[in-house]
């Protein structure tokens, strides 16, 4: 019986997939694509024979996995970005651990890491945040209570908003009740694709923002005070390459 690697296929641009997820890829038998999110020039070349899952249902997914181990092929399971969140490889991994088909997780950029990058900073800055919070809002699917966009903004820290840019006022209705309104906001269009989109500004005017972009969906929102340090100097260094600090590395 052969072997499942779900891959992170990185944010979008082809070459920000790992090494060894492009050596899997490459050698692969056969490879199950979400095919309305992964940059199709990933597959220019590959050998295998190609599945694109945008269409199917979990069942349809599990039996070419199972057929082809079955067979003695390889299969690439091939997600966009990470496969830590918002991936759905939880429920194809109980799959096969029922059907006894021995998988690996390859882990990829995530769109959040890739947006970040796109604006040249830091999610975290000294004194001002040193914590990041992943979230979507609610739609279709649920969240609990206490992670509602709300509770959330409490916190005040950086936040990465997947899945939401669709619900843009019940987005900043919900921030507001934590962040002020001249908190600095980005929303990021197909982080790393060529048809990138970048918007700046405040989160009073978030809404005016993503419509006048024509932005409404495949977006990342970012909120909090850390986004200002890739547009001006805040003077808040780490204690890291501090002169007086001193370490194991450096007496």
């Amino acid at each position: 019986m052969s072997k499942v690697y779900f891959i992170g296929a990185g944010p979008g641009d082809p070459e920000l997939i790992t090494v060894k997820g492009k050596k899997l890829l490459d050698n692969a038998d056969v490879v199950i694509y979400t095919g309305s999110l992964v940059n199709p020039e990933l597959l220019e070349g590959i050998k295998a024979e190609i599945f694109d899952s945008s269409k199917m249902i979990l069942d349809e997914i599990v039996e070419i996995m199972r057929n082809s181990t079955d067979n003695g092929r390889t299969v690439a399971r091939l997600h966009t970005g990470d496969t830590s969140f918002y991936s759905a490889v939880s429920e194809q991994i109980e799959r096969l651990r029922a059907l006894n088909i021995e998988y690996e997780v390859i882990p990829g950029v995530s769109s959040a890491m890739a947006g970040a990058a796109v604006l040249g900073q830091e999610l975290t800055i000294p004194e001002i945040t040193q914590t990041v919070i992943f979230t979507r809002i609610e739609g279709r699917t649920p969240v609990p209570e206490m992670e509602k966009l709300s509770e959330l903004a409490k916190h005040r820290a950086t936040m990465v908003i997947f899945l939401s840019v669709g619900m843009i006022e019940k987005v900043r209705n919900e921030l507001l009740q934590g962040y002020p309104e001249d908190a600095p906001v980005v929303i990021i269009e197909k982080a790393t694709w060529k048809e990138q989109k970048v918007v700046r500004g405040q989160l009073k005017d978030i809404i005016k923002l993503v419509k006048d972009a024509g932005i409404k969906k495949t977006a990342l929102i970012y909120v909090g005070e850390s986004l200002r340090a890739s547009e001006k100097s805040l003077g808040k260094e780490s204690k890291l390459y501090d002169k007086d600090f001193k370490h194991e590395c450096r007496k």
